[in-house]
């Protein structure tokens, strides 16, 4: 059974703050009709290209952690329409987000397009792996050149995602995309450079 991000979402505590500020009306049109319960090709592009993503998840006292991830462009994997998963590497050793998600497995994933300022919603049931568990899904999620050492494997399968509008979305930009960007500049620049250097030569 499909089920909408608005079905999840929305709680009889979320329909009364909707009901205050006098928006429940808007939204109860919406609710059941944004049954988005399988990737399509758009998602897949977007998941794709991104290199972080936020992850919230709850512990046993009902106190919210959200954690950032960050790898190579692409680790986080579609393996099918309703499936993602992700490497996950030895960091501050914490372990906050491992120990929620073995207590409740529901979490919240926000990925993020600064520049293009588009955030892809996932909620997601999330299963813990053994590196050694499944040699296949290890393969798919495994990147030789990233330095990391993994220590399991986080299997996400989807229950519904949602495309926020990019209101408030401050665009921001990667080391890689300002040096795309300016690269024609600074051609040009060297251009004209070598351009007076030829000049001045001759005018010397």
């Amino acid at each position: 059974m499909a089920y909408g991000f608005l079905d999840i979402a929305v709680t009889p505590s979320v329909r009364a703050a909707q009901a205050e500020m006098g928006v429940d009306g808007m939204w109860a049109d919406f609710k059941g009709h944004r049954e988005f319960d399988r990737f399509s090709a758009s998602e897949r592009d977007f998941i794709a290209q991104r290199d972080s993503f936020y992850m919230g998840s709850v512990s046993e006292t009902g106190w919210p952690y959200v954690q950032h991830r960050g790898g190579p462009r692409g680790f986080l994997k579609v393996i099918d329409d309703a499936t993602l998963a992700f490497a996950d590497y030895r960091g501050n050793r914490q372990y906050i987000s491992t120990g929620n998600l073995a207590a409740n497995d529901k979490a919240c994933f926000f990925l993020m397009d600064y520049p293009r300022r588009a955030r892809l919603k996932i909620y997601a049931h999330v299963e813990k792996l053994d590196p050694d568990a499944d040699p296949d899904l290890t393969a798919a999620v495994t990147d030789a050149s990233y330095g990391g050492r993994m220590e399991r494997i986080f299997r996400l399968k989807l229950a519904s995602f949602d495309w926020n509008c990019p209101q408030h979305i401050t665009p921001r930009f990667t080391e890689e995309e300002i040096a795309a960007a300016v690269r024609p500049l600074r051609e040009r620049l060297a251009a004209l450079e070598a351009e007076n250097a030829e000049l001045r030569s001759r005018s010397a």
